[in-house]
C-alpha cells in the first residue's frame, strides 16, 4: 500500500478539520433557532415581546460561543509561545545535558536503528545491469562505467599522440584508437585488446539486454589493460625527453 505524503496528509487533517468545525457551527445554529422558536410558541403571547426565555437562550448560546473562542485562542497562543522556545539552531546532546538513564536510553534507541538499517540492507538481490550488494561492484551501472572509460583512454591517447582525431559521437573504437593499435599486443588469432575493448563498448551502446557481470569484467579488463600501456608508453617519452635534456650541448659543462 502506498503511503501519503506528509503534503497530502496535512491537506487531508486541515480539510477534515474545517468540515468539523462547519458540521459544528450548522448543529450549533440549528439548535439555537429551534430552542428560540420553541421560546415563542410557548410564550403567552406567542412573540418576542417580553420573552424571557428567548432572551435567556439568546444570552447562553452568546456566551457558550464566546467562551469556545476563547478556548481556541488560548489554545493557539500556548502552541504558538511553546513553538517560539525552541531553538532554531541545532544543538547537540550532550552527556551532560540530561541524566544517565536517558542518554544511555537514547544511545541504546540510536544502535538499534543502526542495527535495523544495516540489517535492512538488501544482500540477495540482482538487478539486471547492476552490480550485486556486498560485492566490489555493488551501486554500480555496467552501462555507464563501460561507456565512462571511452573519455579516460582517449586523454590517455592524446597525451602519447598529440595528433590523435578528437572523440566523436558513436565511433567505433576500432576506428577511433587505430594509431594507438601498434601499441596494443595480440593474442591468439591476431585479436588485440582494442578489439575485445571495441566489442565491450558496441554491446553497452547499442544492446537491448544489460551487459552481465562476466561481459562487464572483461570489457573493464581491456579498457584498465590499455590504460596501462598508455601510461607506460608516456613515461618512457617523458624518460626519453629528460635523456636527450640531458645530452644536448647546452646542458654540458664547460671544459677547463
Amino acid at each position: 500500500m502506498q503511503r501519503l505524503s506528509s503534503r497530502a496528509f496535512t491537506w487531508i487533517s486541515e480539510t477534515c478539520y474545517v468540515v468539523l468545525v462547519l458540521i459544528t457551527v450548522c448543529f450549533f445554529a440549528i439548535s439555537c433557532v429551534s430552542l428560540l422558536s420553541q421560546a415563542v410558541r410557548n410564550s403567552p403571547n406567542r412573540s418576542w415581546t417580553n420573552n424571557w426565555d428567548a432572551v435567556s437562550i439568546g444570552a447562553t448560546y452568546v456566551i457558550v460561543l464566546f467562551i469556545s473562542i476563547a478556548f481556541c485562542a488560548k489554545r493557539r497562543f500556548a502552541v504558538r509561545r511553546r513553538l517560539q522556545r525552541i531553538s532554531k539552531t541545532y544543538n547537540a546532546i550532550n552527556r551532560n545535558d540530561v541524566s544517565k538513564p536517558v542518554h544511555e536510553y537514547i544511545m541504546q534507541e540510536y544502535g538499534r536503528s543502526c542495527l535495523v538499517a544495516y540489517e535492512s540492507q538488501p544482500r540477495h538481490a540482482v538487478h539486471e545491469g547492476w552490480g550485486r550488494p556486498g560485492t566490489k561492484y555493488s551501486g554500480m551501472c555496467f552501462r555507464r562505467s563501460l561507456l565512462d572509460t571511452i573519455v579516460d583512454i582517449d586523454a590517455r591517447a592524446h597525451l602519447v599522440i598529440p595528433s590523435h582525431p578528437a572523440l566523436k559521437p558513436h565511433s567505433r573504437m576500432l576506428h577511433h584508437f587505430r594509431f594507438i593499435s601498434p601499441l596494443l599486443p595480440k593474442g591468439e588469432g591476431g585479436i588485440s585488446l582494442l578489439h575485445i575493448y571495441d566489442s565491450a563498448i558496441q554491446l553497452a551502446r547499442l544492446s537491448d539486454k544489460e551487459p552481465t557481470e562476466e561481459e562487464f569484467e572483461v570489457g573493464m579488463s581491456a579498457a584498465n589493460e590499455i590504460c596501462r600501456i598508455l601510461n607506460e608508453c608516456r613515461l618512457e617519452m617523458l624518460e626519453e625527453s629528460r635523456t636527450q635534456c640531458d645530452l644536448s650541448p647546452e646542458t654540458k659543462a664547460p671544459q677547463v
